[in-house]
């Protein structure tokens, strides 16, 4: 079944694949400006610029060992007579020795070795009479010797552009003396909950009210991946209050993220707010659950209008809200996207993609397996809850058997 389009030329009813495309392509036509931050506060951001070794790693030839250096053409002696100990390298201090034949100096961890020398011995395979140094147990020609350039050269591309920079990355980047990085900026993102109905935890709900618990579920989601997102009020079921609120904050936010109001009901007013106001870039998606799903533009923000109920919220939001945001910010690497073996069958009834939530069980064996939550109604938050991954299972009608690979989607 093809995506329809609607009077104002916009797509509706798109596949997830069609959906996933249009929000990779707009994010990344509309990428955030880069950067420049301090190390301390480039963890978890993405790369806007690459990373170039502007000295070797090692920067120069030291010990991987506390020991002694020498030629490792002098084992022979080494065992029999001993090697004359003529000095001592520790770390931080510069080479200023250079050893001959039948000589060794005495080395710490990370200390240069002395020129000439190209082995290291344990101290602990040693044993010192006076001033010469006997082996007892000879290492290998080159043992326990970390050459300079070895693991970077200078020159050498460690980091590209989109990489998200994880700590040891900017571990990588410190070893190479850089004090900042440029990064790409992270949106701005509004957050609103639409609905009469909704009371916020701690007020006693009188009859047709629910708490509010999207808004702690989609802050949390955003918190968790380094944003510091913007809560509003609750959205009434009223246009002209829904219109002046969501308008202004389109005109601060580069992301304006809203749940629920945007179905085909009496009092989803969101879908010809933002045909009029702004763009439609698709609505609803042949997936489940989430299906009225709403992207465009409103004023300078993107907008992304999630379903009302709970699990819609959170399936949407893993599937293609956190793509959004990556592509906004330049990222070239896919999130975790694992493989299991059912360890439950399911029948799937529906011709679109399904997201159920799972819970992941490691095998002893080796084998990543997952069992499905009998509980797959869209608004199961305890379900959800009770779960760590959503299973995703391909378009079309089909049975799934114990064993069945299938795709997993951590949270």
């Amino acid at each position: 079944m093809s995506a329809s389009t609607s009077a104002a030329g916009f797509p509706v009813g798109v596949t997830f694949d069609q959906a996933c495309t249009i929000v990779d392509r707009i994010a990344r036509a509309e990428a955030m400006p880069p950067e420049r931050l301090a190390l301390a506060r480039a963890h978890g951001r993405i790369l806007a610029q690459g990373v170039v070794a502007q000295v070797p790693l090692p920067p120069f030839t030291n010990s991987a060992m506390d020991g002694f250096a020498f030629r490792s053409d002098d084992l022979p002696l080494a065992t029999i007579s001993g090697l004359h100990w003529i000095g001592d390298h520790f770390a931080g201090g510069a080479q200023d020795c250079r050893i001959a034949p039948g000589q060794c100096v005495r080395v710490t961890t990370g200390a240069a070795i002395p020129d000439g020398a190209d082995t290291v011995v344990m101290k602990e395979s040693t044993r010192v009479v006076e001033a010469r140094v006997f082996i007892n147990d000879a290492p290998r020609p080159g043992a326990h010797v970390r050459h300079a350039g070895e693991d970077v050269r200078l020159g050498d591309r460690v980091l590209g552009p989109g990489m998200r920079l994880s700590p040891s990355r900017v571990a990588l980047a410190a070893s190479l003396g850089y004090a900042q990085l440029d990064v790409a900026q992270r949106p701005t993102v509004a957050v609103f909950t639409t609905g009469d109905e909704l009371v916020e935890p701690g007020i006693a709900l009188a009859p047709g009210q629910v708490y509010n618990s999207n808004r702690e579920l989609l802050m949390g989601l955003l918190r968790a991946d380094g944003l510091e997102p913007t809560a509003w009020p609750t959205l009434p079921d009223k246009p002209a209050r829904l219109r002046s609120m969501l308008l202004d904050a389109a005109s601060s936010f580069d992301l304006v993220i809203t749940c629920g109001g945007v179905s085909a009901g009496e009092k989803d007013y969101l879908p010809a707010l933002v045909q009029a106001e702004g763009a439609v870039h698709f609505w609803k998606v042949r997936m489940k659950p989430g299906m009225p799903l709403l992207f465009g533009r409103l004023g300078r923000a993107r907008l992304l209008a999630l379903p009302g109920n709970p699990v819609s919220v959170l399936a949407t939001w893993l599937a293609l809200g956190r793509p959004l945001l990556d592509g906004l910010q330049g990222s070239v690497e896919r999130r975790p996207c694992w493989h299991a073996r059912l360890a439950a069958g399911f029948d799937k009834h529906n011709t679109r993609r399904e997201f159920l939530r799972g819970r992941g069980l490691p095998g002893a064996d080796g084998v990543f397996a997952v069992r499905p939550n009998p509980a797959d109604g869209s608004h199961r938050l305890a379900a959800a809850a009770d779960s760590d991954v959503l299973i995703v299972l391909p378009e079309g009608e089909r049975t799934f058997a114990i064993g069945d690979i299938v795709e997993v989607l951590p949270y």
